[in-house]
């Protein structure tokens, strides 16, 4: 961190402590708002879906060799199987734009190409199933396809226009991982690593396995057992450590773990209070800006509605599955259904302490 970007954090600290009308009702609410934001983000996010995408980017970076992700991913990769994989690979993995950053950092640093990488950052958080299915359900089909296509369409667009934009600092990348040595071969086997991978998604994708609004089948059934699905997959995880790893893999594995951990960790908790303090939480109106106006602007289908929707969905903290009920409500209240497609698109795959930690990753 240059000095002048410490004194520029400095200079607004001190600007905002003067100047913060902390008599006002509504900056009290907002404040205390935020930290409401954090708390519920810290219940129901921290443990259940960052601590197992964290074990994730770590065993990615000890377990994963550069020249497979390359393979696939990388420069040396086939661009239409790249993307593809990348912009659907997120559909069992039910993460938030917060929860997909240590796994997109994971691929990222082992050697896959900036369009792959940013392809599958977009989309994971927007295409899990069970988010396809509810919104199809709630909002009805055709914005349900609409909203797989343009996840994994948009997903393309942006890694396409990421790997074009910054073409020359990505072949110097790729060139770097070319020349590094190949990884040393453990002695597990192909499909010892394949379960032990399988397993740390698996604990992943049911941990955070929300409660479905509705009773919906087989969905419903998942969230009634799932604690003992996670518990069966902990079980095996500790024998696969114990069997198949030496107690030095291990240490690497949860010093990379903990690397991924303090780079992001701090960077979302202040995202997370920013987003509260500014936006309040989804469907709580004590932030600093009145729900009563985002819902006037983007009423209708105008372009300007269509761009404020967007732009508020980037900068909102949504949990996953929280923003389908809160379209129902601002299409109730005449909201267009161009403008609730927007919203759909880029709250669940963005949002501000996401991009907090992309700028620590990419500048």
């Amino acid at each position: 961190m240059s000095e002048v970007y410490k004194f520029f954090i400095i200079v607004c600290t001190f600007l905002a402590a003067y100047f913060v009308p902390l008599g006002n009702p509504r900056v009290q609410a907002a404040i205390l708002e935020a930290f409401h934001m954090l708390q519920e983000y810290a219940r129901e996010h921290l443990l259940f879906c960052l601590v197992p995408a964290f074990f994730i980017a770590g065993a990615m970076q000890n377990f994963i060799s550069q020249q497979s992700v390359m393979r696939y991913l990388g420069k040396g990769a086939r661009q239409w199987l790249a993307y593809a994989v990348a912009s659907v690979s997120g559909a069992i993995l039910a993460v938030c734009s917060c929860t997909v950053l240590p796994l997109f950092m994971g691929i990222y640093k082992r050697g896959a190409g900036l369009g792959p990488a940013t392809a599958f950052l977009y989309s994971g958080p927007a295409i899990n199933v069970l988010a396809i299915i509810l919104t199809a359900r709630v909002l009805g089909w055709q914005m349900g396809l609409a909203r797989a296509v343009g996840a994994v369409l948009f997903s393309v667009v942006i890694g396409l226009l990421m790997a074009a934009i910054f073409r020359n600092e990505e072949t110097e990348r790729q060139k770097g991982f070319e020349s590094a040595p190949a990884a040393e071969p453990g002695d597990r086997t192909l499909g010892q690593t394949t379960a032990y991978f399988a397993t740390l998604v698996a604990v992943l994708v049911f941990a955070a396995w929300g409660k479905p609004a509705e009773r919906i089948g087989f969905f419903y059934d998942v969230y009634l057992v799932k604690w003992y699905l996670v518990l069966g997959l902990l079980v095996f995880l500790a024998y696969m450590l114990k069997a198949w790893f030496s107690r030095d893999e291990i240490a690497a594995w949860k010093d990379s773990t903990w690397e991924f951990a303090k780079k992001i960790l701090p960077l979302l908790f202040g995202g997370v209070l920013a987003s509260g303090l500014l936006m309040g939480r989804p469907g709580v109106d004590s932030g600093l800006i009145p729900s009563a106006y985002v819902a006037a602007v983007v009423g209708g289908n105008s372009l300007l509605a269509n761009f404020v929707a967007s732009v508020i969905g980037a900068f909102m903290y949504f949990a996953t599955l929280t923003e389908i009920p809160i379209i129902q409500g601002l299409v109730g209240s005449g909201m267009g259904k161009g403008p609730a497609l927007a919203l759909l698109l880029a709250g669940p795959a963005l949002s501000l302490p996401s991009m907090m930690v992309i700028n620590s990753v990419l500048g």
